[in-house]
């Protein structure tokens, strides 16, 4: 399969592929015509194939081309009558080894042109909570909230990607799509929101995805939970209710979402809901003996509360089990965002708590709890057991920041285990980022105090502490903002201002004493993870321009190693 898309713009624009038999095109368009329609015409060989017809509609429409035969395919249309979002192009037998091959988009979804980034980032579109995190036929699966017109938030669909390693990804075709009724407009009045994943009963690969479904002004009930099977792992099939209203005589806003289904303690299925009520964020638990979790759920109780930091709903719960004891000393890592919530001290809004505790299968004891990221921009942290233990990951970014009137490309945070010391929760990022480790650089430099200039802004930096929390500062060249990392005797901070003049909150792990700091620069981001992870900042930056250098500023005698690398995916 041969793919080398071109376009020329004259009375028609083409797109030109050669493709194999049995290829899949996936496209979307609309009339940019009142009352008049448009048209796309897809040719293999020279002979016509199929006239793609697309009246005039709020949102685009999707259509899907298989290919009987292997040839040159021409799609063509009138860019005066048609407005073409995305194609796509993929072999269904081979797209979890090769990927979807994307053959346009707009400029209104085009990602982010970038040469180092090493983030996972969608193909093209707005991208937000990682959704169905798992592993289904030996492959991690990263399913997530997109809408795949334009870098604003819109009507939601769940993209698709999987990975051997966690860090090199190969994008799907997109997974799930809205309802009938959303699907024509593009007024963000709901769609397939956040959800999960759990293997299905049918050949390995399968999978069985839950999510939120939302429709805005709906009676009685805007959010319910549906299911949906998928047999090869690509492909949704219709889905199905699983819960229809909100539990009864707890007096829950309209607040009912994000259903995180896991495997309890006793081997039965359960689910957890974000919810809210006149207090604050509710965590509530259903269950179901169905041993395949498609029906049967029932209504366990509120697991877990939360009303502090002027919070309104708990969004993207979910629980994993930490270490290999057995039940019931195990405990488990209750993980959820507190929507609207902003912390006094600092002014972060959107924070996501940790609360460790015992989980019988039906009530959960807390006994201590953490913040996940002084940062702030690790939202909708889900995670799972895999091989090796939990693995989660994160949304880079925080909704504070979001506007309906800007683009706004994302990504994902790095992949994270997330462990248990025995006194606190480690969410060090998955081993096999070393593999990003392109090129060692000049260490002697840094250590020096020297300026150092990097060629790329695709960086890692580790120093290691003479002593427990002695102070240094790193200070980073950047062109559009001010950004640095510094550890002294208020705890470790990420220093960051976009030059606006206006005040940022303080992003600090507060009393924070690490003996090594670890640090990741992207393409507009920051991750600092200190201690293996006993405390994580996370940080989106506003620009995608490359830090052009580092400098340490330590005292004598305070920095015992330090190491650096740029890296390369």
């Amino acid at each position: 399969m041969t793919y080398q898309a071109t376009s020329t713009l004259s009375v028609r624009e083409t797109v030109r592929v050669e493709l194999d038999a049995g290829a899949m095109i996936h496209l979307w368009l609309k009339s940019r015509r009142p009352n008049m329609a448009a048209d796309l015409k897809v040719r293999i060989d020279g002979v016509d194939l199929k006239q793609v017809i697309a009246t005039q509609t709020e949102e685009f429409q999707f259509n899907e081309v298989l290919l009987p035969h292997a040839g040159n395919v021409e799609l063509s249309y009138s860019p005066l009558d048609a407005a073409v979002s995305v194609i796509y192009a993929f072999h269904p037998g081979r797209v979890q080894k090769e990927g979807i091959h994307i053959l346009h988009h707009a400029a209104e979804n085009a990602p982010p042109a970038l040469l180092d980034g090493y983030h996972f980032r969608p193909p093209f579109g707005w991208m937000n909570d990682p959704n169905g995190f798992g592993r289904f036929g030996g492959k991690a699966h990263l399913f997530y909230q997109h809408y795949p017109h334009s870098l604003r938030w819109n009507t939601m669909h769940w993209g698709h990607a999987v990975s051997d390693d966690y860090i090199r990804w190969k994008h799907l075709p997109i997974f799930l799509f809205p309802s009938d009724q959303l699907s024509q407009r593009n007024d963000g009045r709901g769609g397939a929101f956040s959800g999960s994943a759990i293997p299905g009963n049918g050949p390995d690969g399968s999978i069985r995805v839950f999510f939120t479904e939302q429709v805005r002004d709906r009676k009685p009930e805007e959010q319910i939970q549906l299911c949906a099977l998928s047999g090869d792992g690509l492909v949704a099939q219709a889905p199905s209710i699983v819960l229809r209203e909100r539990p009864q005589g707890l007096d829950l806003t309209l607040d009912f979402r994000d259903p995180y289904v896991f495997k309890g303690p006793d081997g039965y299925w359960k689910m957890l809901l974000g919810s809210r009520d006149k207090s604050g964020g509710v965590v509530l638990l259903y269950e179901t003996l169905d041993p395949r979790g498609a029906e049967g759920w029932t209504f366990v109780g509120t697991l877990h509360r939360e009303d502090r930091y002027g919070m309104t709903a708990a969004e993207c719960p979910c629980i994993v089990p930490l270490g290999d004891i057995e039940p019931p000393e195990t405990r488990w890592a209750l993980i959820f965002g507190l929507l609207t919530s902003r912390d006094p001290a600092t002014g972060r809004r959107n924070l996501t708590k940790v609360t460790i505790g015992r989980f019988d299968g039906r009530t959960f004891k807390p006994e201590t709890e953490q913040e996940l990221d002084f940062g702030s921009d690790a939202y909708a942290f889900q995670a799972f057991v895999d091989d090796g233990g939990p693995i989660g990951v994160a949304w880079l970014a925080n909704w504070t920041d979001v506007s309906k009137k800007e683009d706004f490309p994302t990504a994902m945070t790095l992949p994270r285990r997330v462990l248990w010391d025995g006194s606190a929760l480690l969410t060090p990022p998955i081993e096999s980022v070393d593999s990003l480790r392109h090129l060692a650089l000049d260490a002697s430099r840094l250590t020096s105090g020297e300026q150092l200039a990097l060629e790329t802004g695709a960086i890692e930096i580790e120093i290691d502490l003479v002593a427990p929390g002695a102070p240094f500062e790193l200070r980073f060249g950047h062109p559009d903002i001010d950004l640095g990392v510094r550890l002294n005797e208020d705890g470790l901070e990420v220093l960051f201002s976009d030059r606006s003049g206006n005040a940022s909150p303080r992003y600090i792990a507060a009393g924070a004493r690490p003996s090594q700091v670890r640090i990741f620069l992207d393409a507009g981001s920051i991750e600092v993870f200190a201690d293996k992870g006993r405390w994580a900042g996370t940080k989106r930056l506003p620009s995608f321009a490359g830090i052009s250098s580092v400098q340490l500023l330590a005292e004598e005698r305070t920095i015992s190693a330090a190491r650096i690398w740029q890296l390369k995916i």
